[in-house]
C-alpha cells in the first residue's frame, strides 16, 4: 500500500533527477567549464550532486504530498460540503466588494490572482459537491493539472540554468534574482536573444508527454483514497524525510573543492537561488571588472584633499548645532515638480519651498528601490552590487550620519509610518544606534487613515511634531529621518484632502496628497519654538520608474533636493552633477561640523568637490562623470554612454532629459575611475572599514 500510494512521488523523483544528471553532464562539456576533471573528481560530483538533487526533490515535493493530504471523499458530505463551499464564496465577495480589503491595499495584480484562485477554487469544490458521479473525471483533471505543473517545473528550471550557466559559469546566484524583479526587462532581453517560438514548443511537447506518461502509471491511486491513519503514515514519514533534508541541504552547500566548476556542478541551483535571495550579495571580485586594489583605492580617494579612507573634516567656522529634519520622500522624481517642467501642479508646496531654499537641481539617486535611497543618506557611499547594505547580514556599527550627529550630542530618530521591520529597516536603524518610531507607536485614536503600507503622511507628520516637541524640551539638538510612504502603490489616501479623490489610486494624487502632507507638517513646525533653530533636508529616495530604453536611463534616476532654514540658508540653486551620497556631507558643512569622516561622498560646496554621479540597478554599476555615463556589468562587461541633453524650453539647469549614445572607443580613464569607485567600496565593506 505504501509503495503504491507514492508511486506518483517516485515517478517525478525519476525524472527530476534524470534532468538534473542531463544538465551536470552538459556542464563537464561545457566551452565554459574550462577546468579539467579526473575519473574520481566525476564520480565525487555526481553523487554529492545526486545527494543534492534528493533532498531538494523531497522539499519540492512538499505541495504535492499536501496535495495527496487534502484528497477526501468525506469532506463533500452533508453538512461539510455545504459549510466549506459558503465560506468559499464569502472569502471571495469579501475579496471582491468589500472596500479597502487587505488585497485592495496591495495594490497592483494581487487581488486578481487572489479572486481567480478562489473562484477556480470554488467552481471545482461545487462541481465535486453537486455532481458526484462526476467526481472521479474532475479529481483526474485536476490531478494532471499538478503533475503537469510540476513537469513544467522541472523541465524549465533545467533550461534556466543551461542558460544562465551559459552566460555566467555557474548556477543560480543574486543575478537570477535580480531577473525575477525585473521580469519586463528580462522577458524582452530573452525575445530578443533565443529562438522563443522553437524552445518553448519544444518544452510543452516534451512536458506534455512526460505528464501523460505519469499520469497513465498512477492515475488509478485516485480510485481507492487513503484513510485517515495512511494518511498520517505518509505525512510522519514525509516530515522526517523534510527535517532531514534541511539539515542535509546547508551541509552539502558547505562542501569545497578548491575547484569552482566542480563546486558549481555538483550544486542544486534551487537552494543557491534561495541562498541568493536571502543573503542579497553578489560577489564583486567574482563577476565585475577589477584593477589591483592598491591602484583602485588610489585612484579613488585622489578626489579628497586628504587621500585617506578615514579623513578629518576641519570647519572654518565654528559649529552650528542646529535641529536637522530630513524628509526622504517615497518616489519623488524630479519632473513632478513644476520646476522640472511639470504641468500638472500637484506639487505647489514644495515648488514654493524651493523658491526659499538651497535646491540641488542636477542630483541622481543611487538607485530604485527605498532601500538604497536609504542607503545613500544613511551611509553616503556608492550602490554595490546585489542588495542594499540594509537588508544584508552584516549592517550593524557602520559609519553613519546618525553617528556624526550622535557624536554631537544629538537625539537621533528614524520615523516611518509602516512597520519598519519591513526591508529590514529596523535591524538596519537600531543595530546602527537610531531610535525607532513606526506604526507601533501610534495610539488608535492618531490614525485617521491607512492602507498596507502604514499610516497616512499626514498622521505621521502629526506624530513627527510631537517627537520633536519632546526631544526639544530635552534641551538636546535632535536628528529625525522621515521615510513617507503615502506616494506608493495603492496611492490610497483620506478624501478631502485635495482635488483628487483617494479612491482613485493615481500616482499624481499619491504625489500631491504628499505635498499636502508635508504643508500641513510645516504649518504645525512653524508654530513651535524649536522651528527657526532648525534644517529641513526633503528628497527622494528614488524615482517612480526606473524603466528606459538603455540598462541605467539618466532621467529615471534625476530627483530633487532641498535644503531650508528661514534665515540660515540662503536660497540658491546648485546645478553641478552630484550624487545622492553628497547631500548629507554637504549638510554637515553648511552646520561648520568638524569630525573624522568614512564617508564616500562630499561636500558639494567645497572647492575640492568633482561632479560626478552613481546610478546602479542590482547588478549595472553606472558612474557618470565628464559627460559619459559608464556600466560595469557581470561578467565583467564594460559599457560606455555619452550624454547629451535633449532640447528643452526649460533653464538649462533644469533640463531633464538625456540621449545616451552607446560609444564603440571607450574612455579608459573614465573607465578606470568607475572601477576604483565600485571595487573599493566593495572591498572597505567586506573588510569592514566602513564600519564605525
Amino acid at each position: 500500500m505504501f509503495l503504491k500510494k507514492i508511486k506518483p512521488f517516485l515517478y517525478l523523483g525519476v525524472f527530476y533527477l534524470a534532468i538534473s544528471l542531463i544538465i551536470r553532464i552538459i556542464f563537464f562539456f561545457h566551452p565554459i567549464t574550462t577546468a579539467s576533471f579526473g575519473f574520481f573528481e566525476v564520480l565525487k560530483v555526481l553523487f554529492i550532486g545526486l545527494l543534492n538533487d534528493i533532498f531538494v526533490f523531497i522539499l519540492a515535493s512538499s505541495l504535492l504530498a499536501l496535495y495527496f493530504l487534502f484528497l477526501s471523499n468525506s469532506k463533500y458530505k452533508k453538512p461539510y460540503g455545504y459549510i466549506i463551499l459558503s465560506v468559499l464564496i464569502l472569502f471571495f465577495l469579501y475579496v471582491w466588494l468589500i472596500p479597502n480589503n487587505i488585497f485592495k491595499q496591495y495594490g497592483g495584480s494581487i487581488m486578481e490572482i487572489t479572486m481567480a484562485f478562489v473562484g477556480m477554487k470554488i467552481v471545482f469544490f461545487g462541481l465535486m459537491l453537486f455532481l458526484p458521479a462526476q467526481r472521479i473525471k474532475i479529481r483526474n483533471a485536476l490531478y494532471f493539472i499538478t503533475l503537469l505543473l510540476y513537469v513544467l517545473l522541472i523541465i524549465f528550471n533545467g533550461v534556466s540554468e543551461y542558460f544562465f550557466y551559459n552566460e555566467f559559469g555557474v548556477r543560480y546566484n543574486f543575478i537570477a534574482v535580480d531577473y525575477l524583479i525585473y521580469t519586463n526587462e528580462v522577458i524582452g532581453n530573452i525575445m530578443e536573444s533565443y529562438p522563443v517560438i522553437p524552445l518553448f514548443s519544444a518544452i510543452l511537447i516534451v512536458t506534455i508527454s512526460i505528464t501523460l506518461l505519469i499520469y497513465k502509471k498512477t492515475k488509478e491511486e485516485l480510485l481507492e483514497l487513503p484513510d485517515f491513519k495512511q494518511k498520517m503514515v505518509l505525512l510522519g514519514t514525509f516530515m522526517v524525510l523534510c527535517a532531514m533534508s534541511l539539515l542535509a541541504i546547508p551541509s552539502l552547500m558547505q562542501i569545497k573543492s578548491g575547484n569552482v566548476f566542480a563546486d558549481e556542478i555538483e550544486a542544486n541551483g534551487i537552494p543557491k537561488f534561495y541562498w541568493a535571495f536571502t543573503h542579497n550579495e553578489l560577489d564583486y571580485f567574482q563577476f565585475y571588472p577589477q584593477i589591483s586594489q592598491k591602484q583602485a583605492e588610489k585612484n579613488f580617494l585622489s578626489q579628497y584633499s586628504q587621500q585617506v579612507l578615514l579623513r578629518n573634516i576641519t570647519a572654518d567656522q565654528p559649529e552650528t548645532k542646529k535641529n536637522v529634519v530630513l524628509i526622504s520622500i517615497e518616489s519623488l522624481s524630479a519632473d513632478f515638480m513644476e520646476h522640472y517642467g511639470n504641468t500638472e501642479k500637484i506639487t505647489p508646496f514644495l515648488d514654493s519651498l524651493a523658491e526659499k531654499s538651497l535646491m540641488f537641481t542636477n542630483l541622481y539617486a543611487t538607485g530604485n528601490r527605498t532601500v538604497r535611497g536609504l542607503e545613500a543618506l544613511t551611509l553616503c557611499i556608492p550602490p554595490t552590487a546585489g542588495e542594499s547594505v540594509i537588508k544584508r547580514n552584516d549592517n550593524k556599527n557602520k559609519f553613519t550620519t546618525g553617528n556624526v550627529f550622535k557624536s554631537k550630542g544629538y537625539d537621533v530618530r528614524f520615523l516611518y509610518g509602516g512597520y519598519s521591520y519591513f526591508d529590514n529597516m529596523q535591524d538596519f536603524f537600531e543595530g546602527n544606534g537610531y531610535g525607532i518610531v513606526d506604526r507601533n507607536n501610534f495610539k488608535p485614536e492618531e490614525i485617521t487613515f491607512a492602507n498596507v503600507w502604514g499610516v497616512s503622511d499626514e498622521d505621521m507628520a502629526r506624530k513627527a511634531i510631537q517627537v520633536m516637541n519632546a526631544e526639544a524640551k530635552s534641551g538636546k539638538p535632535f536628528f529625525n529621518h522621515w521615510m513617507t510612504v503615502s506616494n506608493h502603490r495603492p496611492f490610497t489616501y483620506p478624501d478631502g484632502r485635495i482635488d483628487i479623490p483617494g479612491t482613485s489610486k493615481s500616482r499624481e494624487g499619491g504625489v500631491k496628497y504628499t505635498d499636502y502632507s508635508l504643508r500641513l507638517f510645516f504649518n504645525m513646525a512653524k508654530k513651535q519654538n524649536w522651528y527657526k533653530n532648525t534644517v529641513f533636508v526633503i528628497i527622494a529616495d528614488h524615482c517612480a520608474s526606473s524603466a528606459g530604453n538603455t540598462e541605467l536611463p539618466m532621467d529615471k534616476y534625476r530627483i530633487p533636493a532641498l535644503v531650508f532654514s528661514e534665515g540660515f540658508i540662503q536660497p540658491q540653486k546648485f546645478d553641478k552633477l552630484m550624487s545622492q551620497i553628497d547631500v548629507m556631507p554637504t549638510v554637515f558643512g553648511l552646520l561648520n561640523f568638524s569630525y573624522q569622516s568614512r564617508f564616500l561622498g562630499q561636500d558639494v560646496l567645497k572647492q575640492e568637490f568633482q561632479p560626478k554621479a552613481y546610478i546602479a540597478t542590482y547588478q549595472d554599476l553606472g558612474f557618470v562623470k565628464d559627460g559619459h555615463l559608464t556600466i560595469i556589468s557581470p561578467i565583467k562587461k564594460i559599457k560606455q554612454y555619452s550624454l547629451e541633453l535633449e532640447k528643452s524650453n526649460l533653464a538649462p539647469e533644469f533640463k531633464l532629459y538625456y540621449t545616451e549614445k552607446l560609444l564603440k572607443n571607450i574612455d579608459q580613464k573614465l573607465v578606470n575611475d568607475a572601477i576604483s569607485a565600485y571595487q573599493s567600496t566593495s572591498y572597505w565593506l567586506q573588510t569592514k572599514q566602513l564600519n564605525r
